[in-house]
């Protein structure tokens, strides 16, 4: 399923299957309807998918509709990017950013 912004939306039910099992690493947006920022981020993740992937999946999940694993990352502020190499978060950032600053933060795990 896509999610507003054609980059596919993860649950709390598919999110081992989708993410942790991913071959990829994953780029998790943790979203949120009511949040300005993360619409601003839809156009970022919708080319990021587009031009990275064969390096790297790109997801979102919304906060308010999953909050298992919201809780299970203790994901606190949206949006929240976690990218996900082999079944573990190694990297967390908050907050929106242009897509050049995404791209170096990204840059050491993809």
């Amino acid at each position: 399923m896509s999610g507003a912004t054609g980059v596919p939306e993860v649950t709390d039910a598919d999110f081992g299957t989708e993410v942790l099992g991913a071959d990829l690493p994953v780029l998790v947006e943790f979203t949120a309807d009511w949040c300005p920022p993360c619409r601003q981020m839809a156009p970022v993740l919708t080319a990021l998918a587009a031009e990275e992937s064969t390096r790297l999946k790109v997801v979102q999940l919304n906060v308010d509709l999953n909050p298992l694993t919201t809780n299970a990352y203790r994901v606190l502020s949206m949006p929240t990017f976690m990218v996900f190499r082999g079944g573990e978060p190694v990297r967390s950032m908050v907050g929106a950013r242009p897509k050049r600053r995404l791209l170096e933060e990204l840059s050491d795990v993809v």
